[in-house]
């Protein structure tokens, strides 16, 4: 199969990844661009570890394709940290223990950016509904959804 070409602005800088037809987001961003912080759990839409912000939206990369995509403003987990410092709610995770082994972190983050993004200040319902796409073996999400509440806090 022929590549194609695309452009994305990810994490605020336009880049291009050369794609085949049918590569996923997830393969672009992980094997065509270096940013392996987006995982690939699944490959099914099941797990939310492969979770990135479409055009400020969370979605799973495993299910969207590259050419889908051209065009569009993506943030990974890279993108979350500015200046060298950790985002609040990458803070708020660390400070909480709310990371394990780290393997569901990136799109729990990311699922995180997108709820607290919609309102600071989440309820408990909602920072269970902002991760309910996202599966953890490793905890009992008590402590993630304690850290989506209090991100606010770190900032």
């Amino acid at each position: 199969m022929k590549s194609v070409l695309i452009e994305l602005k990810v994490n605020g800088e336009k880049r291009e990844v050369a794609v085949k037809p049918a590569e996923t987001l997830a393969s672009a961003l992980r094997d065509g661009l270096g940013l392996t912080g987006t995982k690939v759990g699944c490959g099914t839409g099941e797990c939310g570890a492969c979770t990135v912000l479409l055009n400020g939206r969370a979605v799973n990369s495993c299910l969207v394709m590259a050419l889908d995509a051209e065009g569009a403003d993506i943030t990974t987990i890279e993108g979350i940290a500015r200046d060298g410092k950790l985002a609040p709610v990458q803070k708020a995770f660390i400070e909480h223990g709310a990371i394990q082994c780290g393997f569901c972190t990136p799109g729990m983050i990311i699922s995180a950016v997108d709820c607290l993004g919609r309102n600071p200040r989440p309820t408990e319902e909602e920072a269970r509904e902002a991760i309910s796409g996202n599966l953890c073996r490793c905890t009992g999400y008590v402590k993630i959804i304690e850290a989506v509440k209090e991100a606010h806090k770190y900032g």
